[in-house]
């Protein structure tokens, strides 16, 4: 009785909070997908993992919606959202499936770079609906100066998105007349490029436990040869474009966007996990310890979704009226993030024995989730 008690005043102090912070809500991720969607994307998640990819049907949901797009400018078929708005159909995709949350996020990150490209590589690039690039952030490769442009070669791991990709970017260290080019501080000089499919080699060997669904392959170019245009700068001083999603700094861009992917996951999972610790405790006539647990767990997970939104949109409307994004404000995006990603972590971790065997079984969807969850948040900049 003296455990319950604490549980419950635990709780009712969450409540306490979300009201005396005066948080708007944040509508559950179903609000901003239609119902016919969400199913056509779930029907096929199982077929998907069979075949290591998103599925046709779900590749052509993404098209339709222009989702690779969610940022690019509406010049270019794009959707122009602000990142409020893109985070918001992010975290809702990463609910209905987070093989389709991810490879969306992941894509239209990249997608994003057009920002950054000269118009006349831009133009080359987005040419067709089904833009969308794949790459890497490491530095694995080498390119070498030459006359009218540069010689590359090396391969790269990760590239989310790489069976349907219609571009890969990655970054490069300069090479100079056989010699590694430096910095004045003495680091390599980093550059990043962008190849067509036609000049990369896929290798298909994406082997995680989870995400199996997302074509997160390798890939390798072998002395190809590119034109100066071909090399751009990831830099909201440097952008290309004028709008204000493409000054908005890269770090706090991707760490917002991946975060989102981990608590719609989470979201689901906890869903999920309701209906099956319900009927366990009728099965066997037990108490609903478990559910309270659950209900605190999920209304934390609820009340760091608010902050984070309320921060994010925060730092966005500081940049519209200002014209630029304080170091303060972006020190709390990503802190907001990081936050978010670990909540909605500690939440499914928490629940998860209490789910039973069926959570271990690999064919059931409580068991994808969580696999996708574990696999996804090991990406470093949710650490």
């Amino acid at each position: 009785m003296e455990k319950n008690c604490k549980k419950r005043k635990c709780f009712c102090h969450i409540i306490y909070r979300r009201k005396t912070m005066n948080i708007s809500p944040i509508p559950h991720p179903s609000f901003f997908i239609d119902a016919q969607l969400i199913h056509t994307i779930r029907q096929f998640t199982d077929e998907a993992e069979r075949i290591g990819s998103l599925h046709p049907e779900q590749l052509a949901v993404i098209y339709k919606e222009h989702w690779f797009n969610l940022y690019v400018p509406r010049t270019y078929g794009g959707l122009g959202l602000s990142l409020p708005e893109g985070l918001k159909i992010e975290e809702s995709l990463a609910w209905i499936d987070g093989n389709t949350g991810w490879t969306v996020t992941l894509c239209s990150g990249a997608n994003w770079f057009i920002g950054f490209l000269q118009p006349e590589t831009a133009e080359i690039f987005f040419n067709s609906d089904k833009v969308c690039f794949a790459g890497s952030g490491r530095s694995s490769g080498i390119a070498k100066m030459i006359n009218d442009g540069y010689e590359i070669s090396g391969k790269w791991q990760y590239a989310t998105g790489s069976a349907h990709a219609t571009a890969f970017t990655a970054n490069c260290q300069l090479e100079k007349d056989g010699k590694i080019v430096y910095n004045e501080n003495g680091s390599p000089e980093i550059a990043t490029f962008i190849f067509l499919n036609n000049e990369v080699t896929i290798y298909k060997d994406w082997k995680a436990m989870g995400m199996i669904a997302t074509s997160s392959n390798s890939f390798e170019v072998n002395k190809v040869r590119v034109d100066k245009n071909r090399r751009f700068v990831i830099d909201e001083k440097q952008n290309l474009i004028p709008d204000k999603i493409y000054q908005y700094p890269f770090l706090q861009f991707a760490e917002s966007t991946l975060s989102v992917n981990i608590s719609g996951m989470a979201l689901y999972f906890l869903e999920l996990s309701e209906a099956i610790i319900k009927k366990r405790n009728a099965d066997k006539h037990l108490e609903n310890d478990h559910l309270l647990l659950f209900s605190l767990r999920h209304s934390e997970l609820n009340e760091a979704r608010q902050v984070f939104y309320q921060m994010l949109q925060r730092s966005w409307n500081e940049g519209v009226e200002s014209n630029s994004f304080s170091a303060a404000t972006l020190e709390e995006v990503s802190k907001v993030s990081r936050q978010l990603a670990a909540t909605a972590r500690r939440s499914v971790d928490e629940i998860f024995p209490y789910c039973g065997l069926v959570a271990a079984d690999r064919d059931s969807e409580i068991n994808r989730v969580w696999r996708n969850i574990h696999t996804a948040c090991l990406h470093p900049l949710l650490l």
